[in-house]
């Protein structure tokens, strides 16, 4: 029987995931996967929905989160900031709730979380520029 969580908790655990996958970038799906079959985290259906629409769109939220950084690489963003940057797009673009604001809020959480000091100031920021050119209305964000 699956395991009933919060959405925050399952946020929680799918940003851990996709943490870890950070390690292994020419083989993400095998780190999830093998991270899966030895029982370290607990996924609900919501949070493999959202490390599935992060795997499956990744090249695309990449190369959003690139054509948004100025004068940085990807390869440059912090690896738990990436992390909280392509779950919380792959829950605004491709989840079916369509609830911006909560993704930023929830991304911005865990950077404050596992992230450096002022690392979520460039998460909320990013996020929110994308939440606008979306068209999400502000109060949305």
């Amino acid at each position: 029987m699956e395991q009933t969580m919060t959405r925050r908790q399952a946020r929680e655990n799918a940003f851990c995931a996709a943490f870890s996958a950070t390690f292994q970038p020419d083989a993400p799906q095998e780190a999830l996967d093998a991270q899966l079959e030895a029982g370290e985290l607990q996924l609900d259906a919501f949070a493999r929905k959202l490390l599935d629409d992060m795997m499956a769109h990744r090249e695309e939220i990449d190369e959003l989160i690139a054509s948004h950084l100025k004068g940085w690489t990807l390869s440059r963003v912090p690896r738990a900031s990436l992390a909280a940057l392509r779950i919380a797009l792959a829950e605004m673009l491709y989840g079916e709730e369509k609830k911006p604001g909560v993704a930023i809020n929830e991304a911005v959480e865990l950077v404050k979380k596992y992230g450096a000091d002022n690392d979520y100031q460039f998460v909320n920021g990013l996020l929110g520029t994308v939440a606008r050119e979306q068209g999400a209305a502000p109060e949305e964000c």
